[in-house]
């Protein structure tokens, strides 16, 4: 049982990479470091995905690239409308990153989900204001009676995502733990092949089209 929970805390910690010695020490996490991993995959993804794109007589290459933005892209687009198409670029950003970081443990780097701080950091980034005058306003709407619950539902929306995402990420890793612990040979792979992939793009999936509810409303 203590080698079941030293795995555990293994997997959930996150250990510190390096020190920036700056303003007394700026400790450097795991999470940090594997997003700069993926942030470089994406970058040289994305340059060897764009080179040589034409008009015409296009390659197989660009033809599944264009294939999975036209995918993704109206995907959102049904989901916002016209008013909130400034906002998809955002939105497949995000789902290609939560995609591809629950999936890096198959490279055996830790992902970065596993950590709250990436989680929490990313649902405070799906909160939309609407200017300050115009956000202000809101709270007040229908009616000013609803005010406080307005305000309430502002910290519950981001605590909502980061929490449905970090809860999913940290109960793969309890389970693959446990399976791991009581059959610890072949049998773990093909769970690991669905946490890590399949779970892995429907937490990603859920994540961004909450987001795009929350968006939606903020819009409107």
């Amino acid at each position: 049982m203590d080698q079941l929970v030293d795995s555990l805390m293994e997997e959930l910690n996150c250990n510190t990479v390096f020190t920036i010695p700056l303003f007394g020490g700026i400790d450097v996490l795991e999470s940090v470091v594997v997003t700069w991993i993926i942030m470089a995959i994406i970058m040289i993804g994305s340059l060897i995905w764009v080179h040589g794109l034409k008009i015409r007589k296009i390659s197989g290459k660009q033809a599944a690239l264009e294939s999975g933005f036209s995918f993704l892209y109206n995907f959102f687009l049904d989901l916002l409308g016209e008013e909130g198409k400034d906002y998809i670029p955002y939105l497949i950003t995000v789902v290609i990153y939560i995609a591809i970081a629950n999936m890096i443990g198959l490279l055996g780097f830790k992902s970065p989900t596993k950590d709250l701080n990436v989680t929490a950091s990313l649902a405070v980034m799906s909160i939309v204001k609407k200017g300050v005058k115009g956000w202000v306003k809101s709270f007040a709407e229908p009616i000013p009676i609803i005010a406080p619950i307005n305000v309430l539902e502002l910290f519950i929306r981001p605590l909502s995502l980061c929490m449905r995402l970090f809860g999913n990420v940290l109960g793969a890793v309890v389970v693959m733990a446990l399976i791991k612990y009581l059959l610890p040979l072949v049998v773990p792979l093909p769970f690991s092949g669905y946490f890590d992939i399949f779970d892995g793009v429907i937490q990603a999936y859920v994540f961004v089209f909450l987001t795009s509810l929350y968006i939606k409303e903020a819009i409107e």
